[in-house]
């Protein structure tokens, strides 16, 4: 089973990322639809006049609230081996006891429902969940605060094989960050995914693809895409998101190019060269791609208040199914990550060669792809059962950034 949540998802993280700017930031546009989809699953099933907050809920999520309500569901009930969820609805003591009980039935099962924690009880529940990387619930418990919906994601993986370092001045004389940093990432030989991809939006873009260790046929690849400098954040972040709904399945990204069909030389995103070489490529003509990167690093606090993010809509959906009354709102996310050498937080490589006569002498090219300007980043679950089944977080975007602020390679890396 796959979840079909890529195109409404998509949508999503495009409006939450305008809401938050061009700088530099990490947010889960993910662990905000889920809470408005839990939401949903509160809701009456018939949104019936175009003007209800059930219909404008709806259109936020960007699909029908039965729909919405069982993705969230099927995420929630069966949790990523390597993407810890988790989700919760508290209210005030006495309040909300008296409604139908059809909206605690509808939520997920593994929902938590009770009664509202005071502050330490909402801090201690958001770094429980988010393996000690968030320290403080984005909200306060307000003396008038009825109720509150929260949701929570983390991973913490390592690379299945980690990157070499290399000298910052990779990243290219253009890049603003190799005059900054000493030392940048370099892809390792084998075990990473590198592309030129043909997009509509904005031309050749590049493409870098880690994945992590696997557990159990589940694991997660971080996409990065970076193009032109002058291409607006907001549209490559979308060419990440485009490209996210098949990084999952370890395929040519949709769009990629022939090194044979560009010309040699530099250009701001690539250094393609040429060299004769033994190879038993096709026709003698070897493709074969690295990619150097900075570290980064990032946490932020976000808004969430903004009309076309759904969360006053949500409110309303969740208040009156619970049959409580709630006159304003309020919406944030606390968002943090780390992209390094190892990780996105030591892998052992273990390589086996065979030895045979050369092949024939060909041609190989070797594109250089340099991520040395502002870049967007995606984090896609993997999600693979047994006879090749997928499950439903297969090729699900959980976390996705503006990077913009790059970091040297720490000391203990280099």
């Amino acid at each position: 089973m796959r979840t079909d949540l890529h195109g409404p998802l998509s949508a999503y993280a495009a409006r939450l990322h305008a809401t938050v700017g061009d700088g530099h930031h990490v947010a889960s546009p993910l662990g905000a639809w889920l809470l408005l989809a839990v939401a949903a699953t509160t809701a009456d099933s018939d949104p019936a006049a175009a003007d209800s907050e059930a219909a404008k809920l709806a259109q936020a999520l960007g699909t029908d609230l039965p729909s919405a309500a069982e993705m969230a569901r099927t995420l929630l009930n069966a949790p990523h081996p390597l993407v810890g969820s988790a989700t919760a609805l508290w209210h005030r003591t006495g309040q909300g006891d008296d409604g139908p009980a059809a909206w605690q039935a509808a939520l997920p099962g593994t929902t938590e429902v009770g009664a509202l924690p005071d502050q330490a009880g909402l801090d201690a529940w958001a770094r429980e969940h988010t393996l000690g990387l968030i320290e403080t619930f984005p909200l306060t418990d307000e003396l008038n605060v009825e109720f509150i919906l929260a949701s929570a994601l983390a991973t913490r993986v390592s690379w299945a094989t980690p990157f070499d370092v290399a000298d910052a001045r990779a990243l290219g004389a253009d890049s603003p960050w190799a005059g900054q940093l000493r030392r940048a990432l370099r892809s390792p030989s084998e075990g990473h995914r590198c592309a030129i991809v043909s997009t509509a939006r904005a031309g050749d873009v590049i493409v870098h693809a880690a994945p992590a260790q696997t557990t159990d046929g589940a694991g997660l690849v971080v996409l990065s895409v970076a193009a032109a400098p002058q291409v607006p954040p907001a549209e490559v972040l979308a060419i990440a998101y485009d490209l996210s709904a098949g990084a999952a399945d370890n395929a040519p990204p949709a769009g990629s190019r022939s090194l044979f069909d560009l010309p040699l030389g530099e250009t701001p995103l690539w250094t393609l060269t040429e060299e004769r070489v033994h190879t038993w490529a096709r026709a003698g003509r070897d493709e074969r791609h690295t990619a150097v990167l900075p570290c980064w690093s990032a946490r932020n606090d976000h808004d969430l208040t903004a009309p076309g993010l759904g969360f006053g809509a949500a409110v309303d959906v969740l208040a009156t199914a619970m049959m409580l009354r709630a006159d304003e709102f309020d919406a944030r996310q606390t968002a943090v990550a780390r992209f390094d050498r190892y990780g996105f937080e030591a892998a052992a490589v273990t390589g086996m060669a065979g030895i045979t006569s050369l092949p024939p002498e060909g041609v190989a090219r070797t594109a250089e792809l340099r991520f040395g300007n502002p870049y967007a980043v995606v984090a896609v679950a993997t999600d693979t059962r047994a006879a090749g089944a997928t499950g439903p977080w297969h090729g699900v975007p959980v976390f996705s950034a503006w990077v913009a602020e790059p970091e040297d390679v720490p000391d203990a890396d280099g």
